[in-house]
């Protein structure tokens, strides 16, 4: 069989970036979640909320490790493996990429070393607004990167001179069509992320630890956090879902497997078998015109099909199909996990049902699993373009011997398997550890109530102990 140099590159991209972006959706939102951790702790005191900080603040930073690490890889791919896209598309992605470093890396780099060594040499206010500065970072980090994908899906604000793209409106450019509503899904999702594993670690520690009072506010915050963002994801994603059909008809038509030109009152498929050489589905079931209703809001709405384009401007259908139906899957998941801590909490049963703490223990990887579902939807239902409508994906491959690009993607799977084999090795002997105990914390506030470590030093020496 003769290697395909085309897509190789594809998988090693696909495949780089899949195992880059579980980390990032989760230490934006963790970091949020520290932030208020440790607010709610200076604002009332209680220890449980520094409990909660203190313990989420190593597993935040390991993976944070692992997301800057996992993510550098990603930059240089563009100029080895897509050069010809980063000569033609460099005026603008180039300084978006650099904004990224230059406003949310720096700011990152800067106060995160305070964030997680500075508790005994900084004052508790101080230390609250490094975590606070991380946990934005964070989000302007997401800015940026968003900013930057979103152009490709729907570019605005360019103009093309001999083949390359140069810039003419950096507002169009940055807050295209769509940037607005993948940024918020985005950040949702992280959020999202974030509290399921906080609320799957917080009902194992329930189950099988002594950290009750912890583990019960924990999970008792990320339910009612749950409770309120899976929601609204639902409802920015359906905005998200209308700015598809106006800005991108074809990956909405593979998303939701309509295959004629024009079809009114268009059915919600709840399953099918995709078949795109007969350009048809199998085993439809489906509820009538739901999808319509949807989409236009009228049950007889029009929606545009696959055939309306010609057969090389198609996404691979089966792939968008189901991942779109995995990701709205685990989202309904986890309203009715939501909806069910409410209703026990409600009932004053929600410590005490073993069942649904069970159940939520092992919650902890739904949210990542419904980003990257998420994200195969949007990278692989903009196929064949790399910048929809103007870029073809194959057209901008660099010419390097496939198997090249065979073996540098083998190693890359040899080396993330064992960094991530490492990194759930550490995250799990973290989370069985628990938190620090009252003890503990009691010894660590002597340099968190100091203006520093040198003040928190001498605090500890009893008079006449000093030694000269």
């Amino acid at each position: 069989m003769e290697l395909d140099t085309a897509l190789l590159s594809r998988l090693q991209f696909a495949f780089t970036v899949s195992f880059h972006i579980i980390f990032p959706s989760i230490t934006i939102g963790l970091a949020t979640l520290i932030a208020i951790w440790e607010g709610l702790w200076l604002k009332t005191g209680k220890p449980v909320y520094l409990q909660l900080a203190k313990f989420w603040i190593k597993p935040f930073a390991i993976t944070f490790g692992m997301g800057v690490v996992s993510g550098i890889v990603l930059s240089y791919e563009f100029g080895t493996n897509f050069s010809e896209f980063s000569r033609i598309t460099g005026a603008v992605l180039g300084p978006l990429m650099a904004y990224e470093v230059l406003t949310a890396f720096f700011l990152e780099a800067g106060f995160l070393g305070i964030m997680l060594f500075g508790w005994q040499r900084v004052g508790p206010k101080l230390h609250f607004f490094a975590t606070v500065v991380v946990a934005v970072g964070t989000w302007i980090s997401a800015f940026w990167i968003i900013a930057a994908n979103s152009w490709m899906h729907t570019p605005a604000g360019h103009i093309i001179v001999d083949g390359v793209f140069h810039v003419s409106s950096w507002w169009e450019v940055i807050f295209n069509p769509s940037m607005p509503y993948r940024f918020s899904h985005m950040l949702l999702a992280a959020f999202i992320t974030a509290t399921f594993v906080v609320l799957a670690t917080s009902a194992w520690q329930l189950l099988h630890t002594e950290h009750k009072t912890m583990a019960r506010k924990g999970l008792s915050m990320t339910l009612w956090l749950a409770l309120i963002l899976t929601p609204l994801q639902a409802y920015v994603g359906d905005l998200h879902g209308l700015n598809v059909k106006e800005h991108q008809p074809v990956k909405l038509a593979a998303m939701e497997g309509i295959w004629p030109e024009r079809e009114a009152g268009a059915p919600l498929l709840l399953f099918a078998i995709p078949d795109q050489a007969a350009e048809k589905n199998h085993f439809e079931i489906a509820i009538p015109k739901l999808a319509s209703l949807i989409l236009t809001h009228d049950p007889d709405g029009e929606l545009m099909g696959l055939k309306a384009v010609p057969a090389d401007e198609r996404p691979n259908v089966a792939m968008v199909f189901f991942s779109f139906r995995v990701m709205v899957g685990i989202g309904v998941l986890m309203i009715l996990v939501a909806l069910t801590g409410a209703y026990l909490r409600w009932r004053g049963k929600l410590y005490q049902s073993r069942w649904f703490l069970t159940t939520c223990s092992y919650l902890a990887p739904t949210g990542v699993l419904a980003v990257l579902a998420g994200w195969y939807v949007v990278e692989t239902g903009r196929q064949p373009w790399l910048v929809q409508g103007l870029v073809r994906t194959m057209d901008v491959v660099s010419p390097l011997p496939a198997e090249r690009v065979l073996f540098s993607l083998t190693l890359f799977v040899l080396t993330y398997s064992l960094l991530f084999g490492v990194y759930l090795y550490f995250m799990r002997k973290l989370i069985r550890k628990g938190p620090p105990s009252t003890e503990q914390l009691q010894q660590q506030l002597i340099g968190v109530k100091a203006a520093g470590y040198a003040v928190a030093l001498a605090k500890q020496i009893k008079p006449g102990q000093e030694q000269n």
